[in-house]
């Protein structure tokens, strides 16, 4: 039997098991950096959270928290970590045992997310292994340094200053670890700096009144830190430039594999794309448009030779995410890209460094894999993919929608002539039409920008002249094919949201 706390000394073994944990983290931070750095236990249990997750949940979990999900996520780790910590401290004034099935058991779990990981190697086995070790260590030790702080006044100074600095010299040590494992592991991608191959084709640029900024709308070409950036990595892979390399099997004539400076060498092209999220919803802010630098993804499949009855290319991200994209939309003539570079830069490696794919006319679940190192080609039946194992759709073809972005829905604007503006989109398609409705009157037509090309968003205005009141406003685009955005509304699950974006506002 262990010795037991009094009631009064509660605070040293609940600050014992929070240092403990900590400790645990900050050495399977380190040894993960050592190792493999996908490998770290705190990391490897929020993916396996993500897996695990129901669709629903991370819908929700998107819509409200947009591209601040993946912190989110964390944020809310800490503090179930953290309060599991309080709870086995508090238990553990008499026994040290709760604070020790804590320790070890978020260790199993650990083991656990780390074997059922998609890029399991047993080497990964190491960094929880190694927390599990060091966090019931730090928990023996500084527990038994608080139940040897003394009860008699005299002595309960002495007592805490020496527990105190137990664990103020193990919380820094676990601090230290962490910082040190978190920099070890971002070493390796290097993207700043590195030059960009010549396109053999240049983007068109916008030309003038390509967007209504003056009005509220969005840049035309979005800003690479504005970028919306959506998967299912917490922590990006980070792959030298060097070590990457790109598999293209399957249905092909000859199985191929290029590194970086041989598709550095093959044709590059740049492009202007607009890429939208399945988890868009109605009037949503999950879409963005850049200029891509890259290898068509048809040359690619070329030098393998893709055979006849192929009808899908799989791919694989260095993490083991999986897409799977129609063959008819690779091999066109749109511009679909293994991309190197975004906004005249080196790809960033939050946006998928080295090389992802860029697919126009296609939402990101199917077609925009990041930290792309696998192409398989295959037919539907061959390999299904990450979110359609989910209950997504199998094509997700990007839906004709539009949004208002000024007035804000809730506004108060002055009485008389007013602006609406906002963007309209139908990737690989064009929208040749947008039209506003104020309350149930009749649908007004918008102006609209320049159109450098059908694979971008298209930007539109109307004046308005509003009565002093409440007021709804609503939108609606029509697309090159003359279809009209459907005004039944639909949820982003299976494959896209649908409906008009309506507004509210009041005149005065």
């Amino acid at each position: 039997m262990t010795p037991t706390l009094p009631a009064a000394r509660r605070g040293p073994p609940v600050v014992a098991a929070l240092v403990a944990v900590g400790a645990a983290i900050g050495v399977g931070e380190v040894a993960a950096a050592l190792v493999s750095p996908a490998a770290s236990p705190f990391v490897t249990v929020g993916q396996a959270a993500i897996r695990l997750t129901p669709e629903w949940l991370k819908a929700t979990a998107i819509a409200w928290f947009g591209t601040g999900d993946k912190v989110a996520l964390l944020a809310g780790m800490v503090l179930v970590i953290g309060g599991l910590a309080v709870v086995a401290g508090l238990l553990s004034r008499a026994d040290e045992r709760p604070g020790l099935v804590l320790v070890v058991g978020m260790g199993l779990l650990a083991l656990a997310a780390t074997v059922t990981a998609p890029t399991f190697a047993p080497l990964d086995l190491v960094p929880p292994a190694t927390a599990t070790l060091v966090g019931a260590l730090a928990w023996r030790f500084l527990r038994a340094a608080a139940v040897r702080v003394p009860v008699p006044p005299a002595d309960a100074r002495v007592g805490r200053r020496r527990f105190l600095t137990a664990a103020g010299g193990t919380a820094l040590a676990a601090a230290a670890a962490g910082t040190a494992g978190r920099v070890l592991s971002s070493g390796g991608a290097t993207p700043a700096g590195t030059a960009l191959p010549a396109p053999a084709a240049v983007a068109v640029p916008p030309p003038v009144g390509a967007d209504f900024v003056a009005d509220g709308t969005p840049p035309w070409l979005t800003p690479v830190a504005d970028f919306y950036r959506i998967d299912t990595v917490l922590a990006v892979p980070r792959i030298a430039a060097g070590d990457w390399s790109l598999r293209v099997h399957g249905m092909v004539d000859r199985e191929v594999t290029i590194d970086l400076e041989r598709l550095r060498g093959m044709r590059i092209v740049e492009a202007p794309v607009t890429l939208t999220c399945v988890s868009n919803e109605v009037g949503g802010t999950l879409i963005s448009t850049a200029r891509w630098l890259g290898v068509p993804v048809r040359d690619v499949l070329a030098l393998a030779g893709v055979r006849p009855g192929a009808q899908q290319v799989a791919s694989t991200s260095a993490d083991g995410w999986t897409a799977t994209t129609p063959l008819g939309p690779l091999t066109d003539d749109r511009a679909a890209l293994l991309a190197i570079g975004m906004n005249g830069e080196p790809l960033p490696i939050e946006h998928g460094f080295p090389v992802r794919m860029v697919v126009p006319g296609l939402y990101g679940y199917v077609s925009a894999c990041k930290w792309i190192t696998d192409l398989e080609v295959t037919t539907f039946d061959g390999v299904v993919s990450y979110w359609e194992q989910r209950g997504w759709g199998r094509f997700g073809p990007v839906k004709t929608q539009s949004r208002i972005d000024v007035p804000r829905d809730g506004a108060t604007v002055p009485a008389g002539r007013a602006v609406a503006a906002g963007v309209a989109w139908a990737q690989h398609t064009g929208i040749a039409a947008v039209e506003v409705r104020v309350d149930d009157g009749p649908w007004q037509p918008a102006q609209l920008a320049a159109e450098p090309t059908v694979d971008c968003w298209r930007m539109w205005r109307v004046p308005l002249d509003l009565a002093p009141g409440a007021h709804s406003l609503a939108v609606r685009a029509t697309d090159r094919t003359g279809a009209v955005q459907t005004p039944v509304g639909t949820a982003t699950i299976p494959d896209g949201a649908t409906g008009w974006h309506t507004v509210g506002l009041t005149a005065v």
